[in-house]
Order: C-alpha cells, then structure tokens, then sequence
C-alpha cells in the first residue's frame, strides 16, 4: 500500500541526508592536514515476504520466484579512505610527513582511550618543555618522541625517525631519540574524535609500533606535510548524485500522498 511506500521512502530521505552530512564534512576539510575523507554505504532493510519462491501449487508446479517488498534503506557504516594525501613541502624541521602505512601515536585525555591517540597530521612543534607536540588545539605530546634542548641550532629527522639535534660548540648532529609510527590490521575501524585525531576500537585491532620504513610502516619525509585526501570534484560529484535522489524520494513521498489521497475520496462516492 501507498502507505509502506511513505516509510520507504522517509528511510531514503533519512540515510541520503546523513550522506550529504559525510560529504560536507569532507569539502570543509579540504585543506585539513591529514584529514582523510570517509563514504557512506548503504544496506537495504528488512522485505515484507507476499509469496514465498518454491511453493507448490495443486498441481505440483514450482513458483519460479517469490514476492518480496523491500522495506527501505539505512545506513550500513561510513568507510574512512587512508589512501595518502598528496606531498606539501614546507620547510620546517618539525613538520613530517609519513610516507606509506601508519600514524603518529599522541597522548590525549585519559579517558579516551586510555589516553592514547593517533594521527597522520605531522604538524609539530617544541612547547615551553621541549616536548614534540602536535600542532591542533589541545597540543598534546608526541609518544616516545624526544626532548629537544632549548639551545639546539638545528633539528633533522631521517626517514627512519632518528632526531639528530646540533648544539652550540658541537659541530656534529647529535642522536637524542626516536620517533615511531605505529599501524593497525584494520586502519577503518579507527574511531574519529576530532582534532585529527583517531582512537583504537575492538575493530581497528591492537596497535602495532616500530621503526619507521620497517615491518610495512612507512617512512618519515622532513619539511613537508601531507595535505587531505578530499578530492573535490568527486565529492561534488557525489553531492549531486544525492541530492537527486533525494528529490526522487520526495516525489515517492508525494506519489503515496497522492495515491492515499483517492483512497480517501472513495468514501465520497
């Protein structure tokens, strides 16, 4: 009846609208460090069964196939795209880029997570302490990183994360630690919390941290950044393309008004 065909089509309007939502999430951070854009993939839902394939009739004949009503859509998960973002050359001793799979690992609040984080933003700075923190709103300091001396001339970082520091009266850069990345089996089970920053989940799998550039982590570029891999014509693209399904679950809408509507006007005759 028009009226099933109501809620159907309120399920469509309902997930295409969170749809719209994701996409604009990813066209505000288009210029987001690290920021990684995410899908949304749908899964129908439960079908009204009016006749069942394979039932036999008096005659012993077989139905070749059933009659099933879907009853609409919603949302299945929204699916987070790590595919790498494209190199931007800054200059700064501080800013790193991971070349290929993995995260920085920063300490948040405790109760995230057991205060662990993890980012691929690599805009980092020296706070009063001589800590490496992370560039967002909250700062907070890079795990395992190094304390840089306050009268350090100069920092290089090499793509397997050693920090190499040069002080007065010391010509030869000096080792003061190491930098780790850090991977997950399933990077998509990742949970976002802001700030570019993600949390482990039961999905995501135990972190895995090591060197740089071994056991499939990538390796560290000094002096660039990686920018967001929001592409946005696709994006656009994609907004389109749902907002003219919206418009068509609209006017289902407004076909089952209709057909309710003569429905009603039988009782007039």
């Amino acid at each position: 009846m028009a009226v099933t065909a109501l809620h159907t089509a309120a399920t469509g309007l309902d997930a295409l609208s969170t749809q719209i939502d994701v996409i604009a999430n990813n066209l505000a951070n288009a210029n987001t460090t690290g920021f990684k854009s995410a899908r949304v993939n749908f899964e129908d839902m439960l079908y009204q069964e009016l006749a069942q394939p394979g039932v036999e009739n008096a005659n012993g004949d077989q139905r070749p196939a059933g009659i099933s009503v879907g009853l609409g859509v919603k949302i299945a998960n929204t699916d987070f795209d790590f595919t790498q973002g494209s190199p931007i050359e800054t200059g700064q001793p501080l800013d790193i880029m991971i070349e290929g799979n993995g995260f920085f690992a920063v300490d948040i609040l405790e109760d995230e997570a057991d205060g662990i984080g993890y980012t691929r933003n690599g805009n980092f700075f020296v706070n009063s302490e001589g800590a490496i923190v992370l560039g967002n709103s909250d700062g907070p300091a890079l795990i395992g990183a190094p304390t840089i001396p306050a009268d350090a001339t100069s920092v290089e970082i090499s793509s397997d994360g050693n920090v190499l520091v040069t002080q007065p009266g010391s010509p030869t850069p000096a080792s003061v630690g190491q930098i780790d990345v850090t991977a997950f089996i399933n990077p998509k089970g990742l949970r976002p919390i802001g700030n570019n920053v993600y949390v482990q989940t039961e999905s995501s799998g135990p972190p895995a941290a090591g060197t740089p550039g071994e056991q499939g982590l990538g390796t560290l570029l000094q002096g660039f950044l990686e920018a967001s891999n929001t592409d946005p014509v696709s994006e656009l693209v994609e907004l389109i393309k749902a907002q003219r399904a919206f418009e068509l679950n609209s006017q289902t809408i407004q076909a089952a008004d209709q057909a309710l509507q003569v429905v009603a006007n039988l009782r007039r005759f």
